[in-house]
């Protein structure tokens, strides 16, 4: 493992290679972040190509991540993980919601606890997901990056700025 962080206009970004695949990217104070020490030694030679991606992210010119991801969980966690990447950018979709796409339309609250433990956030969008009446609900990273998260997909779009 090895690890690195960067400035992004939600905060630190810690980004976490395992055998050179990311495998994490955690928020300062982030619920469910693992412990600094795990990390692995500093290493920024493997992130260049999340580097660029999260910068045209924040840029409002990337829409969609095209990155390997080493994703470490329970299957139905990944299976979770993966329907994230699904859910357009700028739109929201409810734990209910993605829990039916899942197949398991019971399975809100289950849903909902394997988004809060998304290892690598905003590229695998958890940040799309929302109560039953469209309100935020939890986020790892806190409800206050989960809102900036959305209003700034929300304004990217309505300016036309993303591709």
């Amino acid at each position: 493992m090895a690890h690195t962080t960067v400035d992004s206009p939600v905060g630190p970004l810690t980004l976490v290679a395992t055998d050179g695949v990311l495998s994490g990217l955690y928020m300062t104070d982030q619920r469910y972040r693992p412990a600094q020490d795990s990390f692995g030694p500093v290493d920024a030679s493997l992130f260049g190509d999340v580097v660029v991606q999260l910068e045209e992210y924040f840029a409002g010119t990337r829409t969609q991540f095209d990155l390997p991801l080493d994703l470490l969980g329970t299957p139905f966690q990944r299976a979770v993980w993966t329907a994230l990447c699904s859910i357009p950018y700028g739109e929201t979709v409810s734990y209910g919601e993605l829990a039916a796409a899942l197949g398991r339309p019971t399975a809100a609250r289950a849903v909902g606890m394997a988004n809060g433990r998304n290892p690598i956030g905003i590229i695998v969008p958890c940040h799309r997901v929302v109560g039953s009446s469209g309100g935020l609900t939890g986020y790892g990273g806190g409800i206050d990056r989960k809102r900036q998260l959305l209003d700034f997909e929300a304004q990217t779009l309505t300016l036309g700025l993303s591709t």
